[in-house]
């Protein structure tokens, strides 16, 4: 079993010589270790240079960085270390045995941490994370989280949040198997600790995780930490400001939509799963709580699918009018900004879409990101936000092609725009597509019951 040790960096250039130093005995082994850069002034990137197999840079914040150490991981097994967490001896070897011993079923784990210093309520505060984290199945960054490769791409990596990506990542995970949780000690810094007063902090990180649980954006919550892991946008969650959300969709007539899944679900089948999926689009928009939705309705909103929806989420309706795709979207984007000038526009059949997907995206915009892009697995794009229009972005484009995404990442670079991406999802578009575990919670639940014709 070979380790991708990924390890986010931002400023750490008083210990990154010594965190490398410490890992060479891994690297020495075979393993590999990527060091991700979010922005370092203090010259960071270039002190891990000589103990590091790659050293990457990537828009700042740890879930950006170190899916994007993933990306470029070549390993079975990622291992994310934070810059000030030293691992126990023959780390590699505990992991392996610990996964080993769940067979192919356990597919990610945890070390229990110590953390350093000199306060005496340390060992105790450290005693009931570990008792935490092996009651409830959550692990935290600080206690070195390791995954098998594949189940990282099956849950699409780390949530792209500015705070409580390693809380949002491990619910993933436990959906595919409960954590290894081993007794081995990991080692991290107790600075923040010191800085802010133990109890202080421990208030604080109980406060912010009963936030996120009752549906607090991250990226407030980031700003009430005081984190500088990322670039902490502005993203208002009150309806009727912030960043305005189109969700396009199509009237659910059977016969004329999700037409490829005909043949395994039948005509109205496959017309009341795209009903399924746009209430359930709607509904994303709307928890994310970034700004006021709209839902955008072909060939009109007279479908009383629509007015359902309308009436159940407290959504504005909106023709797309005539013309292909990129022309309707183009149109959209003109009316859509607001005081902001920023807004989404998102698909009706991403079942992996989520509020937190949708938060993250805002904040790009609101950090100062000209545009962002939530790629698809078949070559195109299930989210594009933008702060600023061109008419020529949605021309004369394939959109049945594959490589829409590539056609429009390219425009976006002649526009000479800054641009952020977003982890790949999927859209259900194909009866392979039926397979996958969340499409059949979907077909399960049905909300707004059967297809009209």
């Amino acid at each position: 079993m070979r380790l991708s040790i990924i390890v986010p960096v931002l400023n750490e250039a008083a210990c990154i010589v010594a965190a490398l130093d410490a890992l060479g005995p891994l690297r020495r082994r075979g393993h590999e270790v990527i060091v991700v850069d979010g922005g370092s002034t203090d010259g960071t990137p270039e002190l891990a240079r000589g103990g590091a197999d790659q050293v990457l840079a990537a828009p700042r914040g740890r879930a950006s960085q170190m899916n994007a150490g993933a990306r470029s991981a070549s390993g079975e097994v990622f291992l994310f270390l934070h810059a000030d967490t030293l691992l126990p001896a023959g780390a590699d070897r505990v992991i392996e045995a610990g996964l080993a011993a769940g067979g192919r079923n356990r597919v990610w784990g945890r070390f229990d941490a110590r953390i350093d210093g000199a306060s005496p309520l340390l060992p105790v505060v450290a005693w009931f994370m570990n008792l935490r984290s092996r009651a409830s199945g959550i692990a935290t960054g600080d206690q070195a989280m390791f995954v098998r490769c594949e189940a990282f791409a099956r849950v699409g990596g780390f949530p792209p949040l500015a705070l409580m990506e390693d809380v949002a990542m491990s619910a993933g995970l436990k959906r595919l198997s409960p954590p290894v949780c081993l007794r081995e000690i990991v080692v991290t810094s107790g600075r923040r600790w010191k800085r802010r007063g133990v109890l202080r902090m421990v208030l604080l990180m109980w406060w912010l995780r009963l936030r996120f649980f009752f549906g607090a954006a991250p990226a407030r919550l980031a700003r009430s930490y005081g984190s500088d892991r990322s670039s902490g946008g502005s993203v208002a969650t009150a309806t009727g400001g912030g960043i305005r959300v189109a969700v396009f969709a199509k009237a659910p007539i059977a016969g004329e939509v999700k037409t490829r899944l005909v043949p395994a679900l039948g005509e109205q089948g496959a017309a009341a799963l795209y009903r399924t999926l746009v209430a359930r689009a709607v509904e994303t928009a709307v928890g994310a709580r970034i700004g006021p939705v709209e839902l955008w309705c072909a060939p009109d909103a007279g479908h009383p699918f629509f007015a359902e929806c309308s009436r159940r989420y407290g959504v504005k309706l909106m023709h797309q009018g005539e013309g292909d795709l990129g022309a309707r979207m183009q149109r959209a984007f003109e009316k859509l900004p607001g005081a902001t000038g920023r807004a989404l526009l998102v698909g009706s059949d991403i079942p992996a879409m989520t509020p937190d997907y949708l938060r993250a995206a805002g904040a790009a915009l609101a950090e100062g990101y000209d545009a962002v892009l939530g790629p698809a697995e078949d070559g195109g794009y299930v989210l594009i936000g933008l702060a600023r229009a061109d008419a020529g972005l949605f021309e004369n484009i394939r959109w049945s092609a594959s490589d829409v995404l590539a056609v429009t990442r390219s425009r976006i670079a002649r526009l000479g725009w800054r641009h952020l991406e977003l982890p790949t999802l999927w859209d259900v578009d194909r009866p392979e597509d039926l397979q996958r575990e969340k499409v059949g919670e979907i077909i399960a639940s049905a909300p707004l019951g059967p297809a009209n014709s």
